[in-house]
Formats: structure tokens, C-alpha cells, sequence
């Protein structure tokens, strides 16, 4: 009986790498405000701009790359908070 708890318990808990990054304070969690565009050589990176909620850059506003979905007022969890994505530029060439 003992031993089919635990197993419930493993199953339901999440995986065991992200438990990791939290308890290491490595992951800091940001809030999406603003979509600005897609980028990569496919699109398939979409920049955002998020807000830090937590850690030594708290409130500081900057500039992301997302791979997948992703939509305003989502929680991303950010290994690290010093680099900055560039800014997108328009492609004129074509013009």
C-alpha cells in the first residue's frame, strides 16, 4: 500500500530537472507584456518584451526570444535575466 503511494506521488510531481533550476534560485520567473515579432531564419522565434517578477532584476523590462507559442500575460521562467535579445530591423532590401 505504502509503495503505490509513492509511485502516485513520482507520477504526479513534476519533472525532476525543472525542480532542480527552481530550488538552485536558477529560473526566474517574467511576465509577457508585449509581442513585437517574429525572427529567426524561419520565423520561428517570436521576440517578446517581459517584465522580471522576482530576483536582483525585479520590474527591470527586456527583450526576449521564445521558441513555440506564446501569448500576453504568460509566465516564462528565465535561466538568466543579464542578456538581452537585439532589437528587430526592418528588412529594406527588397524595397
Amino acid at each position: 500500500m505504502v509503495k503505490e503511494k509513492k509511485i502516485k506521488e513520482e507520477k504526479s510531481s513534476s519533472s525532476k530537472g525543472t525542480e532542480k533550476i527552481i530550488e538552485e534560485g536558477g529560473a526566474v520567473p517574467a511576465v509577457v507584456e508585449e509581442i513585437i515579432g517574429r525572427t529567426g531564419m524561419r520565423g520561428e522565434l517570436t521576440q517578446v518584451k517581459c517584465r522580471i517578477l522576482q530576483g536582483r532584476n525585479k520590474g527591470k523590462q527586456i527583450r526576449r526570444n521564445v521558441k513555440g507559442p506564446i501569448e500576453k500575460r504568460e509566465i516564462l521562467m528565465l535561466r538568466e535575466t543579464e542578456i538581452e535579445a537585439r532589437k528587430l530591423t526592418k528588412n529594406l532590401a527588397g524595397s
